[in-house]
């Protein structure tokens, strides 16, 4: 394999990244861009060799305590368990809360080898037997592994003496209900909530 089949072999590894799209990409990296490539495959190294996971929060940091988990402003008595760190900052950009996260890093699935060791559960069973802690909201996604981890950790939390939460799931605004698939539809109209 010549060392061009080799970059782009090396780009397919990222997700929804094929043949073509990865083609395109070391393309244009070569033809039009070897500044470009040289700085990315920099930051590609140093982000590799220079980050790891934060010791409260399991997030991405460069220190052992991530910016949330470092900042005292923040509600340790909350915790909102998310799947990834893309969760975690989809939720710091949409929403205003003020609490602590724990990121599980996947969800359960026996097919996939994911057990509760895998995710973490048992950091956020220690880190939940340390106190401090009220409320752990459960925002895991709406999938049936989202699910079946979500009862999980609802178990765990309520172990410890937690009050475990679940951000609400249903119709997006500006959604019209002929077009909502029948799960999110059903999801929505249990969990309907009184009108104020």
């Amino acid at each position: 394999m010549n060392l061009l089949d080799e970059l782009i072999d090396a780009l397919k590894r990222l997700p929804g990244v094929g043949q073509k799209s990865a083609q395109r990409m070391a393309f244009h990296l070569l033809e039009r861009d070897r500044t470009g490539a040289l700085r990315l495959a920099d930051k590609l190294k140093a982000a590799s060799e220079r980050i790891g996971h934060c010791q409260r929060c399991r997030s991405f940091t460069e220190l052992s305590l991530c910016q949330i988990c470092a900042n005292p402003q923040r509600d340790r008595a909350q915790i909102c368990v998310v799947e990834s760190v893309a969760d975690l900052h989809a939720l710091e950009a949409a929403t205003g809360y003020r609490g602590t996260y724990f990121v599980l890093h996947g969800r359960l699935s026996p097919l996939d080898g994911l057990g509760p060791a895998e995710i973490g559960l048992p950091e956020l069973m220690q880190l939940l037997a340390e106190g401090g802690t009220s409320e752990l909201i459960v925002a895991t996604n709406p999938t049936v592994e989202g699910e079946a981890t979500a009862h999980y950790l609802a178990e765990i939390a309520r172990a410890a003496q937690v009050k475990p939460t679940r951000i609400a799931h249903g119709v997006p605004v500006g959604g019209e209900l002929e077009y909502i698939d029948r799960n999110t539809l059903a999801h929505a109209f249990g969990g309907r909530l009184p009108l104020l």
